[in-house]
């Protein structure tokens, strides 16, 4: 639970990261299913992980400009992108394809997206959708498990999407990484502001609010079955999602 006066804590939306299932699967089963889809999973966060790190080694330009690009697999050119695009470069990377997944579940589901972003469009956009931070927010939201917001950083492990509000409705997004700041001794950021994917201890650094709290949940790659298995639930409350005119943070 938050405990109250903890004001920075109002700042951080956080979800485990992790991807939609395509079948549903329970929670609950043998002893020995939970320890093979645990398995499963922590593989799955751990090469997230290691290649949301291998992104720092770009060079990338902040540019939030729309630009058309193919479907599905569509990206904007490599040296150029905004915090959200790290985070689909990452899942990309283990295989996930956030733009046509988002896309897919936001042509079945568009009403239940930030509506300040359908006032631009009548309807799903593949070019565009999955960049923006409170379309991910609200299709994690849909995939996941609520985890309470906290400010304890020991309850922040890597895997973790950190969403902050950075001001005037701005979204910003990052995941939290395996590697610790040498100062802090908290896991650090892997994101990008301005300055092109960067690892940094800035978990607590922005302190904005109040903001919705969405969801956590995790999801794993099962290679065998080829098909992702769901960790997951939900939990929503209300707040501003961020600025119309731009794609994430």
């Amino acid at each position: 639970m938050l405990r109250a006066g903890l004001k920075f804590a109002r700042g951080v939306l956080f979800v485990l990261a992790v991807f939609p299932s395509l079948s549903v699967v329970a929670r609950f089963g043998a002893a020995q299913s939970n320890s093979n889809s645990e398995a499963r999973r922590r593989t799955f966060l751990q090469h997230l992980v290691a290649a949301a790190v291998e992104r720092t080694h770009h060079v990338v330009r902040y540019e939030p400009a729309y630009v058309r690009i193919p479907y599905p697999g569509g990206d904007v050119p490599a040296d150029t992108g905004v915090c959200t695009d790290e985070i689909i470069r990452s899942y990309r990377s283990v295989g996930v394809d956030l733009q046509k997944e988002v896309h897919e579940d936001m042509a079945q589901h568009f009403e239940l997206y930030p509506r300040r972003w359908r006032w631009l469009s009548s309807r799903p956009d593949a070019n565009i959708d999955h960049r923006r931070v409170p379309n991910l927010m609200m299709f994690f939201s849909r995939k996941g498990e609520s985890l309470s917001l906290s400010s304890r950083a020991e309850d922040y492990t890597p895997g973790d999407l950190v969403t902050w509000d950075l001001g005037g409705g701005v979204p910003h997004v990052g995941v939290v990484v395996d590697q610790k700041s040498a100062r802090s001794g908290r896991y650090m950021i892997v994101h990008n502001i301005g300055q092109g994917p960067r690892m940094e201890d800035v978990l607590f650094r922005w302190n904005y609010g109040p903001l919705p709290l969405f969801w956590s949940g995790a999801l794993t790659y099962d290679s065998a079955a080829r098909g992702f298995q769901n960790f997951a639930g939900l939990d929503a409350a209300g707040g501003q999602l961020g600025d119309e005119l731009r794609v994430g943070g």
